[in-house]
């Protein structure tokens, strides 16, 4: 193992310090008034779907529910307008915090964890997109904590994005349109979109479940 170095410690500090100025932003902000949000970023145009790109993909850094400002985007601009406004913005973020958790965590992680990180990093290399899309795929598990987890590990900066992208549009769509229609419940558009987002969380569950049974211990002399 490599020896230590305050420099490695000092970055690692700083993310643990990021993450936790930022869970405390989120509980102080609290979830956005959606009018006037909608009131601000409408009234500025194109200038508008920048600022709001900007507050999305800087709230995927935070311990920020992101479902909630996906819903205010249906509710400001339509479901496809929104759809892909938000697939834009989550995708930025989510590069973004995937590249600090790289940067600031991974080597110290690496020091902690030894061999215990390189047994996950082989899982993951076996798994790689997929593993991403699997947890894209279950709404309960926090949308930030998946990228800065996701840097702590080798997977590839490729696998992480595709798994990303892909694993996103399902829950995406369910969230946007529950927005996009939430002024009119009983559509069947809405309908849809709450048993989308329902469905999801399920099938997630059993999928995550199903594929922890199914996978091999990892003891401290191998797998068994």
């Amino acid at each position: 193992m490599a020896r230590s170095s305050p420099g490695v410690w000092l970055r690692f500090a700083l993310l643990v310090g990021l993450l936790v100025g930022g869970a405390l932003i989120a509980v102080h902000l609290g979830v956005p008034d959606v009018d006037a949000l909608g009131s601000q970023v409408q009234g500025a145009g194109s200038l508008g779907v920048a600022v709001f790109v900007a507050i999305y993909a800087a709230s995927t850094l935070l311990v920020f529910p992101k479902g909630a400002l996906s819903i205010a985007a249906g509710l400001i601009y339509g479901f496809w307008p929104a759809f892909a406004i938000v697939l834009v913005a989550a995708m930025l973020g989510a590069v973004v915090a995937f590249g600090l958790g790289r940067v600031l965590g991974r080597d110290a992680v690496e020091r902690m964890a030894g061999a215990h990180l390189l047994r996950l990093d082989a899982l993951i290399a076996r798994h790689g997109v997929a593993a991403i899309v699997l947890v894209r795929l279950i709404p309960l598990i926090p949308f930030t904590i998946v990228n800065y987890a996701s840097g702590l590990t080798s997977i590839s900066f490729r696998a992480y994005t595709m798994g990303t992208l892909i694993g996103m549009l399902p829950g995406t769509a369910a969230y946007v349109a529950l927005g996009a229609y939430g002024r009119q419940p009983g559509s069947w558009e809405f309908i849809a979109a709450g048993l989308a987002f329902a469905g999801l969380t399920v099938a997630g569950v059993a999928i995550a479940r199903r594929r922890h049974t199914s996978m091999p211990v990892v003891t401290s002399g191998g797998t068994s």
